[in-house]
């Protein structure tokens, strides 16, 4: 029997409610603007209107009697607001681990304004009701909640869903995350069916034969620490496939969490050939190797796992050439129960929203491989493209929809304060220097206590 649907009008969790503001009269001082577009080196004022960008130059001038809110942005940097394309906020079905209005407050806290919701769910987004009740959890929040719907029912890999009926339901793209669609044949009707409404497929790549029993990657640490291994070659395998499938029925693809080396040389290859392959990859993946799975902290645990040194500088080679479009967190709330298993019988997966910004800033812009420029391209611009949405701009009589960037802020991951209803994050105790300090979306203001 489903689980009873009941349909929620709270705009924010009571906690949210003091950092919120409407922005009916804002007054930005001294904000850099990086749009991806234009390289803004001097600092703008930008005046916002219920909501929208009313005005944006230096030194605006309001008049005496304003009665909005007036901040000084000096040192910190504006960007269209950030999309995270890949998370799973596990409402409905695990609201322990997970809601959608918690998650919403993670991904406002890390500096999102709008995240795509992944359809493995308990039941599975297979079907209008699901999506619509995922959307009207969010009316008029300042999060922009986009649902990706299951491509088979009850993500089985069998009987394609309807389609067309999610589509109008609001769904942005069809995806069975967690579990590769194993039937070639079922995924090239998905493929057909998705290209007639120009939206993607999102796979998990991932060939479970060949994975079946592993718990993280096949190599030198796996083989020391006598933990079942998942070969780079299951990822490997099952992207080639797609993205001739992709190639076959010209639909659009989209691989979601690279892992592999071999998997980021096939995209690249099918990119030169002018396939629609689209790809992203996630903070820890470009962080952590293998080779911290010697602590048997089943917050290291995830799927696809960490993988060796090569493979993490072949993620980044392809982040930095545009092989790999997006950045996207794959955040996965698990309770601590069951994280607490041994790691082989752990769950895979980990919280990334509250640490993106800052693993973004340790690992590639600090070290020079990323400007901000590329920033704003792999977590704006470039995700709002794969979804077919048109993404926010900072320009004059757009809505605003920021996201606000203090790129010298030094902090410290604790996660006891996480806004996440899990904690299940290997970057506890890690110092990392870049945090949203602000967002702002649909007439409101969050402010991040940083």
């Amino acid at each position: 029997m489903k689980k009873k649907l009941t349909k929620s009008h709270v705009v924010f969790e009571q906690h949210d409610r003091a950092a919120i503001l409407h922005a009916k009269k804002i007054l930005f001082r001294n904000a850099s603007i990086v749009d991806g577009q234009e390289n803004f080196t001097a600092s703008f004022d930008m005046l916002i209107i219920n909501g929208k960008i009313a005005e944006l130059k230096p030194n605006v001038e309001v008049p005496a009697d304003f009665d909005g809110q007036v901040f000084d942005l000096e040192n910190k940097l504006v960007f269209p607001g950030f999309l995270d394309m890949h998370v799973h906020f596990r409402e409905p079905g695990r609201e322990d681990e997970e809601t959608i209005l918690s998650g919403a407050r993670a991904a406002m806290t890390g500096g999102f304004t709008a995240a795509c919701t992944m359809p493995n769910t308990q039941p599975a987004t297979d079907n209008k009701e699901i999506v619509e009740y995922i959307q009207d959890q969010v009316k008029n929040h300042l999060l922009n909640v986009y649902p990706i719907a299951a491509i088979t029912r009850g993500q089985k890999g069998a009987e394609l869903v309807e389609i067309a009926e999610l589509i109008d339901a609001g769904a942005v793209a069809f995806s069975d995350d967690g579990v590769s669609v194993a039937d070639s044949l079922v995924l090239r009707r998905a493929m057909e069916y998705t290209r007639m409404f120009d939206v993607p497929i999102i796979e998990h790549c991932e060939d479970a034969a060949l994975a079946a029993g592993g718990a993280m990657h096949e190599g030198f640490m796996s083989t020391k620490l006598g933990i079942p291994g998942i070969p780079s070659i299951a990822e490997d395998l099952v992207v080639a496939r797609n993205i001739m499938l992709a190639e076959y029925t010209q639909c659009k693809i989209h691989i979601a969490h690279v892992s592999s080396a071999g998997a980021v040389e096939l995209i690249r290859r099918a990119k030169d050939k002018g396939v629609q392959v689209t790809a992203e990859v996630a903070p820890h993946h470009f962080t952590l190797t293998d080779e911290t799975i010697s602590k048997f902290d089943a917050n290291y645990k995830m799927n696809p796992p960490l993988r060796s040194r090569d493979h993490v500088e072949a993620l980044i080679t392809g982040l930095k050439d545009g092989t790999i479009d997006a950045i996207a967190t794959d955040h996965a709330p698990h309770s601590i129960e069951e994280k607490e298993a041994e790691f082989e019988a752990a769950p895979f997966g980990i919280i990334g929203l509250e640490t993106a910004v800052g693993l973004v800033v340790k690992q590639l812009v600090e070290p020079g491989i990323f400007t901000w420029q590329q920033v704003v391209e792999k977590m704006s611009l470039n995700p709002y493209k794969i979804i077919g949405i048109t993404g926010p701009a900072i320009k004059v009589g757009e809505a605003a929809n920021l996201t606000i960037i203090d790129p010298e802020k030094k902090w410290m991951v604790d996660k006891t304060k996480f806004k996440s209803r899990s904690q299940n994050t290997p970057f506890n105790g890690w110092e990392l220097k870049g945090k949203a300090a602000m967002v702002l979306n649909k007439g409101y203001l969050f402010s991040i206590d940083i």
